[in-house]
C-alpha cells in the first residue's frame, strides 16, 4: 500500500510540469504554424511584394491620367490631344495611320 500512496504522490506532484510543459508545447506551434505565426510570415511579405507592384502600377496610371487631364484644361486645350479624341470619337481614324509620339 505504501508502495503505491508513493506512486500516486510521484504522479500528482508531476502533473503541474507536465501540464505546464504541454501549454508551452502548444503555445510554441502555434508560434510556428498558427495564423500569425513564422510559417505565415513569408506568405505576408509575398503578400506585401505584389501589393508594392500593384500600387507602383496604379501610381503610374493614375500620373499617365493626371498628364491627360492636364493637356485637356479648358484654357489651353493640346491641339494635339484634341485632334486624336475628336478623330477617334468621330472614327476617321484610318487603319493604316501611324501616330508618332513626340515624347
Amino acid at each position: 500500500m505504501a508502495h503505491i500512496a508513493k506512486l500516486r504522490m510521484l504522479l500528482f506532484s508531476a502533473l503541474g510540469p507536465a501540464i505546464a510543459v504541454l501549454l508551452l508545447l502548444f503555445f510554441a506551434g502555434y508560434v510556428v504554424l498558427g495564423s500569425n505565426g513564422v510559417l505565415a510570415w513569408g506568405d505576408y511579405t509575398r503578400q506585401l511584394h505584389h501589393a508594392k507592384v500593384e500600387l507602383a502600377q496604379v501610381a503610374a496610371h493614375r500620373t499617365e491620367l493626371k498628364n491627360r487631364v492636364d493637356l485637356l484644361n479648358p484654357r489651353r486645350v493640346d491641339p494635339d490631344l484634341s485632334d486624336e479624341l475628336i478623330r477617334r470619337q468621330l472614327g476617321v481614324i484610318h487603319n493604316d495611320e501611324v501616330v508618332v509620339p513626340l515624347n
